[in-house]
């Protein structure tokens, strides 16, 4: 009996072994060599506690909706009466509508005439440099200001009041403004009007090293890490002496269900897990060592086209989970990923000075290296950034609903080729 068991898991280790060498000259097919190797299955792959990362704002968010939890106070039913005109500053009015410390400020998404017309305003949003002359009464302006769910459900518009961002009386301030603005904005330049401004376009080269800083982690960092043993003696040259042709398209593959762990996996979390099982090292996801590995693993597969599987059951229902999700409402400003890049909403607008693209082209270049953060940010800090700025609690890196997102999101890149690092500002 033992000396039968001894053979059954030689054997096991043999055809670990073999599958890893095929993998390594380029033999096996991708998806064989993710699904047999190796993977910590156990607790988490990215930091616990998550630490929200250093200059980043630490509001308490908590009571709003998050990916992870529906808390957000309920739209009225109803909108509120105003039987008398209402008393307002409109020049404390005008300060309000630029206050970004207000979620961003009004002319984030509106053109707002004399508020506005040198401050980048966007286009979300109507022109609203004369509606002080639309015949919208008080009641109206207030209740859409305060939440114009009350009007229209699906709207982008921010629940201002019922949020806790703006009180009574300083929404009666902002309406007091508003009624003043009867003349079109005036534009210093077609920078400042969100119509005529230059829809940005990235031409730099984002595989030179002189220009993308990035590619340091690909041609350095990332090669020693993979000659690297672990604890156990062991590093990734172990079982992949030949990188380049064993993972010329794997990560144009990714994210995919993982039956193991019961979620989507993707490249930074397999980069954990794989690691952690075979070499011992604990490079966990956001690290400086999993961002270069990741960044190298999707590098190596640059120029292949995006392709993920979504056919099995699993896969399909995290898939679905993802697509709702980029549609929930969450954070104090109650946006949704679809408020700001499906075609029907933000998509191809500004919001203040920087344009919203559609959810396809969103994803070919991450990793990236953001020149404003000097840093290179993955998939998955760009969603944590983004529930940042709209005031919502961002989750762990290695959460579930993350996987689902970045699953669902990358099947609407499917067909776009990796070029890895991107870099943008």
């Amino acid at each position: 009996m033992i000396f039968a068991r001894n053979r059954m898991v030689i054997g096991a280790a043999i055809a670990l072994l073999a599958a890893s060498v095929l993998t390594s000259v380029g033999l096996a097919p991708a998806a064989s060599a993710e699904r047999d190797a190796p993977l910590a299955t156990d607790g988490p792959a990215a930091a616990r506690p998550s630490i929200r990362y250093g200059g980043w704002p630490n509001r308490d968010t908590s009571k709003f909706n998050s990916l992870s939890a529906i808390v957000s106070p309920l739209p009225p039913k109803a909108t509120r009466k105003i039987t008398a005109p209402l008393v307002g500053d409109p020049i404390a009015g005008q300060k309000l509508v630029a206050d970004r410390t207000r979620g961003g400020s009004c002319i984030a998404c509106h053109v707002m005439g004399p508020a506005g017309g040198a401050d980048l305003p966007g286009n979300v949003g109507p022109d609203l440099s004369e509606i002080g002359k639309s015949g919208r009464d008080d009641e109206w302006l207030f209740n859409y200001i305060y939440d114009a769910r009350v009007y229209n459900s699906e709207t982008v518009m921010p629940p201002w009041g019922t949020h806790g961002l703006l009180s009574d009386s300083e929404i009666g301030d902002i309406v007091a403004f508003l009624k003043t603005l009867t003349r079109p904005a005036p534009f210093k330049s077609e920078l400042d009007d969100p119509s005529r401004r230059p829809v940005p376009s990235e031409q730099r080269d984002n595989l030179d090293p002189m220009i993308n800083p990035a590619v340091w982690a690909v041609e350095e960092r990332a090669p020693a890490l993979w000659k690297s043993p672990g604890p156990g003696g062991a590093a990734c040259v172990s079982c992949h002496a030949a990188p380049e042709q064993a993972f010329k398209t794997w990560a144009a593959t990714m994210p995919r269900w993982q039956p193991r762990l019961g979620k989507v996996l993707g490249v930074e979390e397999f980069v954990a897990r794989h690691a952690k099982a075979t070499t011992g090292h604990d490079w966990l996801m956001e690290s400086e060592e999993n961002i270069a590995l990741s960044t190298y693993l999707r590098y190596l597969a640059n120029g292949a086209p995006i392709t993920v599987n979504i056919e099995s059951a699993p896969a399909k229902a995290a898939y679905e989970r993802g697509e709702a999700l980029s549609t929930r409402k969450i954070g104090a400003l109650n946006f949704s990923c679809a408020d700001c890049h499906s075609a029907d909403k933000g998509a191809q607008k500004w919001i203040r000075g920087q344009w919203l693209g559609e959810l396809r082209g969103q994803l070919d270049h991450f990793p990236t290296w953001r020149t404003s953060q000097q840093s290179i940010w993955d998939i998955r800090k760009r969603f944590q950034w983004c529930q940042v700025a709209i005031w919502a609690d961002d989750l762990p890196p290695d959460a579930d609903e993350y996987g689902d997102l970045e699953l669902y999101l990358t099947a609407q890149n499917a067909g776009q080729k990796l070029s890895v690092p991107g870099i943008r500002h």
